[in-house]
């Protein structure tokens, strides 16, 4: 495997590499989970290059994850008060299984530490089985339900989980 790095997506460029790469892991992993139609719709809505350089005015960073010199994937997070929202961490499916998630988490705890935050949080889809048992091995725990309204007559049913640091 090679050398785990996460960089900072500073520039439009790097926004446009991870919109594409988010284009491409949201077709192949959520299609069976929610259908294209609700990809299709949340990907242009959260994911999309306008979508990302919204959300960055708004506060949120974005890294991309690299192993070697491959572009193997990006997490987006949001600092608040006491805590990290991670909103993002997706992995190429070429990339799964070689512990970046766990290497991604590391790089997340240290920002925690850095910024004096006490815990990282996230939602995650109820049936997006394996995303979830991989969450739950890197320590987080289930604080509870919701279900949330994104529009076009679309849902988000999604657990929230929480990571004290």
């Amino acid at each position: 495997m090679g050398t785990f790095r996460m960089e900072q997506a500073t520039t439009d460029v790097a926004l446009d590499k991870i919109a594409a790469l988010a284009n491409e892991i949201w077709h192949e992993h959520f299609v069976p989970i929610i259908g294209l139609d609700q990809v299709n719709y949340m990907v242009g809505k959260f994911q999309s290059y306008p979508a990302l350089k919204d959300q960055v005015k708004e506060g949120y960073e974005y890294y991309r994850i690299f192993c070697g010199d491959a572009f193997a994937g990006y997490a987006g997070i949001r600092p608040e008060e006491d805590a990290l929202f991670l909103s993002k961490l997706y992995l190429h499916k070429d990339y799964r299984g070689q512990h970046l998630s766990t290497k991604a988490l590391e790089f997340l705890k240290d920002y925690c530490h850095k910024h004096g935050l006490t815990k990282i949080w996230l939602t995650c889809n109820k049936y997006n089985s394996h995303t979830l048992d991989v969450y739950h091995h890197l320590g987080f725990s289930n604080v509870r339900s919701q279900v949330a309204d994104i529009g076009n007559g679309y849902v988000m049913d999604d657990y929230i989980l929480e990571l004290e640091i």
